[in-house]
């Protein structure tokens, strides 16, 4: 996203980006269903994901069903820095994170989980995503309660089993507050449908995932 932004001045490689995103495709990595999962209770229940820059992330989210908010915000550091400007330094130890609140008896926390594994970002990458580098971008698990954490290791543990991926899971799981970000980044997938960084990475993510779980994708709009 960063390195998107930093681009602005230039014009045409804004351009040739956006028409060479617009052919990009991505597909959902086929995933084995989690053998563990939070039990549904009654109300909402709460994740906090990190994967790379947060538009994407919150624009994949927001299509399943079942979800009823989808937050960007930061996670692993501080509110005192828990800004774009100070993150963007990568020294604050945040992470670009969505908290997703959703109803337990439409999705399950560990469907969700698999989501996240298999297209809302690439766990192999280490400190990045795409276009984007750095720790801000890690692929981090911010458990909401000791069963979560449970459920997330345990999965973690099935898919390295399973050789899902053709290289090493990187996804840490982690503790920390998670703090919302700036208002000009909520449902930023939304308002900019044209936007060159949606156009070249996000546009390609929500289509995988709703070919790839067309029984969770809501109905379009």
């Amino acid at each position: 996203m960063r390195t998107l932004i930093a681009l602005l001045a230039g014009g045409a490689a804004l351009l040739g980006l956006a028409a060479a995103g617009s052919a990009r495709t991505e597909r959902a990595v086929p995933l084995p269903a989690a053998r563990q999962d939070v039990p549904a209770a009654s109300g909402t229940q709460t994740a906090v994901l990190a994967g790379g820059c947060f538009w994407g992330m919150e624009a994949v989210f927001e299509q399943v069903k079942g979800v009823k908010s989808v937050t960007a915000g930061y996670a692993g550091g501080t509110q005192a820095t828990a800004s774009y400007d100070q993150v963007s330094t990568e020294a604050t130890h945040h992470a670009e994170a969505v908290k997703i609140v959703f109803d337990p008896h439409v999705v399950s926390y560990a469907t969700l989980l698999r989501v996240y594994f298999s297209i809302a970002h690439d766990p192999t990458e280490l400190n990045r995503q795409g276009p984007d580098t750095g720790p801000s971008y890690r692929s981090a698990i911010f458990p909401q309660s000791p069963r979560q954490a449970a459920v997330a290791r345990a999965y973690l543990a099935q898919l390295g089993a399973a050789h899902a991926f053709s290289a090493p899971i990187v996804t840490r799981i982690e503790t920390g507050s998670f703090y919302p970000a700036e208002a000009y980044h909520q449902r930023f997938y939304d308002r900019n449908p044209t936007h060159p960084y949606i156009v070249a990475w996000d546009k390609p993510k929500v289509a995988g995932f709703r070919a790839g779980f067309p029984q969770l994708a809501r109905p379009p709009a």
